[in-house]
């Protein structure tokens, strides 16, 4: 692997984040313009729909994802990324569930609650948004400052509770194909079985470890002063 790609300049670094923040804002783009020309098909609300919390989804998984790669590869810049990548699960998961309470339920705050208190699918997917704002609202260096970094990480560790209820949502929703499903819970599985297996390996390395040893007083000069 050549330098240039595991340790490129900071104007290679923004290139690709630009890269990056264009390829995140390619479906919502695709999405407007269909709904402008009338492309979504018979029902668009239920395409725009789908497609919105489809692409939360994903990409939950790809920041998920990010650890790995820059494990296993050695591109540590990668994870310069994982923020920018939350960010945009986070604004698609609020434009799937504003389109739900703007297109599908024109703000019946009575029905919403009915669906959230009664179906299985609709619950889990709002606990999952729910459970995304604090980590969207601490994405950033001043968050980490005023929290520490160890309560820091631990409330960003909900990431994989709200990856699981955006599977299980999706699951529930689907009534026949349940491939694409599927094939969103195999990777949440590797992604999350990677983390376990990582855990497991330090538990063991911990375990093996010597016990510290008391340091010793040989050759040690201990001067008695009298009383």
């Amino acid at each position: 692997m050549s330098r240039a790609l595991q340790h490129p300049s900071a104007d290679q670094i923004g290139a690709i984040k630009a890269f990056v923040f264009f390829l995140c804002m390619l479906p919502a783009a695709q999405l407007i313009l269909g709904w402008r020309a009338d492309s979504l098909g018979a029902n668009p609300v239920e395409t725009i729909t789908h497609a919105t919390g489809a692409w939360t989804l994903r990409l939950l998984l790809i920041t998920l994802a990010v650890t790995p790669l820059r494990r296993y590869t050695g591109l540590h810049w990668l994870v310069r990324l994982r923020r920018m990548l939350g960010l945009f699960a986070f604004a698609y998961g609020m434009a799937h569930f504003g389109i739900y309470l703007w297109l599908d339920n024109f703000f019946d705050w009575q029905a919403i609650a009915n669906d959230i208190l009664k179906r299985p699918y609709i619950t889990v997917g709002f606990a999952a948004l729910m459970l995304m704002v604090p980590l969207a609202l601490t994405s950033n260096a001043a968050a980490i400052k005023r929290m520490g970094g160890r309560r820091w990480q631990a409330l960003h560790r909900s990431v994989y509770a709200i990856a699981v209820f955006g599977a299980l949502h999706y699951w529930w929703l689907v009534k026949a194909d349940i491939l694409q499903p599927l094939i969103y819970s195999a990777v949440l599985a590797v992604l999350l079985g990677l983390r376990a297996w990582w855990r497991e390996l330090e538990r063991r390395r911990q375990l093996a470890a010597p016990p510290p040893v008391a340091p010793s007083l040989k050759g040690k000069v201990i001067r008695i002063v009298p009383k």
